[in-house]
């Protein structure tokens, strides 16, 4: 995750460079249901409006965050499939605040309404995310539910009006990157707190669906529009989240950004950028999914660590005897192609690995979205730059 905001508030208010510091343990985005009202075409879980076998009871979930909270854990993010479709949703958020956590609620939307917005507001959710893709149509089309669109925006007023931090999260793609400058426009206009820009990954549906992952000059542009948008709102006093996900190029492209804008400051802000370090997955970023599964993150559902029902996810996570672990752990991590000579790698740390896995069987070959050129990132070596190819099903975890 790349928090634009926080790097812009650092080129208008410089701060010494400190120590790094090191999260207590990772942040967990917990896939507590599959199921879902919606049939998202990016869909990494691949949900369905069903119920699926073997997914944690609540005292299993209860057993987890136990350990969780012994293991340092700082960070919960609830999600699904649709996780306001878990009976116990209450009781599982209700006890995650009530041990400390940071609770994030991560929602399409559609199923907030009067009925249970006064449940949710009880909670006190750190942070509400609900997913737009789009304006009206355009959304309708990838959530493939007409009147989806009118029905998350007004989950997201209830929110706002009840006081919790809500958010807008925006998944990119060709298709729909003519609605972002829109959604930022709504985003002001109700507003919200919060932008979340999450590049296409090739997961579930997001892969079987790369073909429509948004073209690099289109990706450079929806950047363009992020920073410049989050410095108008720093410039006016006006606190507002912009973040980004599953593309650590962001923070190569910002570093350009503060180039061609403000060129006396790209050295302070190359070093600020080279202590965050790109890519965490595995590292600092671990996701649970609704059967117990432990991936490196979100969109590595082909790919299981362990289960907490069988081994409990502190000693699962810090166990390199696992190879893809031990690389996502490794620093420097041993990329190959463009990544490997990229002048920017202590920036980025490689970008996204599941992508490169995906298209080649491969998680250390270069990652084919980033969508920076040769001269820009310093590599002089001719490479046959890794581009989308039709979707094969590689290692899959039974589900």
């Amino acid at each position: 995750m790349f928090r634009i905001s926080r790097y812009l508030q650092e080129l208008a208010q410089p701060t010494p460079l400190g120590p790094e510091r090191t999260p207590p343990g990772p942040v967990v985005i917990w896939n507590l249901v599959r199921r879902c009202n919606l049939t998202c075409k990016h869909c990494y879980s691949i949900s369905a409006d069903k119920d699926f076998p073997g997914e944690l009871g609540t005292d299993e979930v209860f057993a987890v965050m136990d350990d969780l909270k012994r293991f340092r854990v700082p960070v919960l993010i609830l999600s699904g499939g649709e996780p306001l479709l878990r009976p116990d949703i209450y009781a599982i958020a209700q006890r995650a605040k009530d041990m400390g956590f940071y609770v994030g609620l991560s929602s399409n939307g559609t199923l907030i309404d009067e009925h249970n917005i006064e449940r949710i507001a009880a909670i006190g959710f750190d942070y509400v995310g609900v997913s737009l893709d789009g304006i009206a149509a355009t959304h309708d089309r990838f959530r493939r539910m007409d009147g989806a669109f009118d029905a998350s925006l007004r989950g997201i007023r209830l929110c706002r009006d009840r006081g919790i931090k809500v958010g807008i999260r925006f998944t990119l793609t060709q298709d729909n990157a003519q609605d972002l400058p829109a959604l930022l426009q709504l985003m002001e206009d109700e507003r919200l707190d919060k932008f979340y820009l999450s590049h296409l990954n090739y997961a579930g549906r997001g892969n079987t669906n790369r073909k429509h992952d948004v073209v690099h000059q289109a990706t450079r542009q929806a950047m363009d529009l992020l920073f410049d948008t989050c410095w108008r709102y720093q410039q006016a006093g006006l606190h507002k989240e912009f973040v980004t996900g599953n593309n650590d190029a962001d923070g190569v492209y910002l570093l350009f950004w503060i180039r061609r804008h403000f060129p006396a400051m790209e050295g302070h802000m190359r070093a600020k950028l080279a202590q965050w370090g790109g890519n965490s997955s595995g590292v600092n970023i671990a996701n649970i999914d609704n059967l117990g599964n432990v991936h490196p993150d979100t969109f590595w559902w082909n790919y299981s660590l362990g289960n907490v029902k069988e081994r409990p996810f502190s000693e699962i996570w810090p166990d390199t005897s696992d190879p893809l672990m031990a690389g996502l752990k490794a620093s420097p991590r041993a990329v190959k192609g463009r990544c490997g000579e990229c002048a920017y790698f202590d920036i980025c740390g490689g970008n996204t690995r599941v992508r490169a896995y995906q298209l080649t069987g491969d998680p250390w070959q270069e990652d084919p979205a980033c969508y920076l050129d040769d001269e820009e990132i310093g590599v002089t070596t001719p490479h046959e730059r890794l581009t989308v190819t039709p979707y094969v099903p590689l290692r899959r975890v039974a589900r």
